[in-house]
């Protein structure tokens, strides 16, 4: 079942960025993911903002995918420097329909 892994970060220092933006996509394609958003223009509709400059949005094909991603060991020091010069929230969904109402989802 599909997992969705997703990203809220609020940079505090940018210096992390380019080494981590060069390097962790090819590590989430190791492990069957990929992107399908990494952007800072954020724009809140409903609600109150999000202290949030940058959400990403990786689809893997199951949540032992996603965990397999976030616990690499060459991951790490990218987790350490992410951590560093950001503070950060990793979310991690299924594609399920908790209502059960979405005939192409499967039910929650």
């Amino acid at each position: 079942m599909t997992a969705y892994l997703i990203a809220d970060i609020k940079v505090k220092d940018p210096k992390w960025i380019p080494d981590y933006a060069a390097t962790v996509h090819d590590l989430v394609h190791k492990h069957g993911g990929r992107y399908l958003a990494r952007s800072g223009n954020v724009k809140t509709v409903e609600g109150k903002p999000l202290d949030t400059t940058l959400i990403a949005l990786m689809a893997f094909p199951s949540e032992t995918a996603a965990r397999a991603f976030t616990d690499d060991p060459a991951y790490a020091p990218f987790v350490s420097a992410r951590r560093g010069g950001s503070d950060s929230r990793f979310q991690l969904i299924d594609n399920t329909d908790l209502a059960g109402t979405i005939s192409y989802l499967p039910k929650g």
